[in-house]
């Protein structure tokens, strides 16, 4: 039931009992119920594998060499347009904000270091094969004493292409893929939310050079957003289609 008249006229049909509106809202307060939407979630979304995929996850970070980073890595595509935001504006007026027909956008390739909290991102014309493994390469660059380097990932085809396949024989990058239809799993979801937050949502960019310098100055920039990445990128995954 969806408002509080539902309810009130199901308690009359089955329990025979008249109740008011604010009388049933009263009751709904006092036992701990709040009026908000429903949560969207993937149609297939399998909690007993997503488990699976945090105990995994545990016993690698408990057996990986101190060496040896983990990744969580993923594609974004930000448009050049202005997203409304959220903010603190006074009673009874408006807060206006610029908007472009924008319909060019950023193909970056991503992964973080769920430690350190630095990011490697590409920007390339699509997201394929041939840049997944140039993304590859310049993680491999960074850790030079590792002796694996895990990626963790979802299940995008070009992400079990042969080309990649190829590469991976002979690569320190060992690949985990998350369980299907479980975004709530990759950390890196979480950055990208953060990224729109301080780059896209509210702010408007009148030429599309622009929109893209601000996307590569956050990037390039990470270190100084740390203490907020450390508290939002704490690994305490949500499990998703329990109920």
């Amino acid at each position: 039931h969806s408002t509080v008249e539902e309810i009130v006229a199901y308690i009359g049909d089955k329990y025979k009992v008249e109740y008011s509106v604010s009388g049933v809202t009263d009751l709904l307060h006092r036992s701990g119920f709040v009026y908000k939407k429903t949560k969207i979630i993937p149609g297939k979304a399998d909690a007993k594998k997503q488990k699976a995929f945090v105990k995994e996850y545990e016993e690698l970070k408990a057996k990986k060499a101190a060496k040896d980073p983990i990744y969580f890595g993923d594609g974004v595509h930000p448009t050049h347009n202005t997203e409304a935001h959220y903010g603190w504006i006074k009673k009874g007026t408006d807060k206006e904000i610029r908007s472009n027909t924008g319909r060019q956008r950023l193909n970056i390739n991503g992964a973080i270091d769920i430690e350190t909290k630095e990011v490697v991102a590409r920007y390339d014309d699509t997201l394929n094969a041939q840049s997944t493994v140039k993304l590859l390469k310049e993680i491999e660059r960074k850790h030079p004493l590792a002796s694996n380097i895990y990626f963790i990932l979802d299940n995008a085809k070009y992400y079990n292409c042969y080309v990649v396949k190829e590469y991976l024989k002979n690569s320190k990058i060992k690949f985990l893929f998350l369980p299907p239809y479980s975004p709530n799993l990759n950390l890196i979801e979480r950055l990208w939310k953060f990224f729109r937050k301080k780059v896209t949502k509210g702010q408007y960019y009148e030429k599309f050079s622009e929109f893209k310098l601000a996307c590569e100055r956050f990037f390039k920039n990470i270190k100084k957003y740390k203490p907020e990445l450390d508290t939002l990128l704490r690994e305490n995954f949500q499990i998703i289609g329990a109920t």
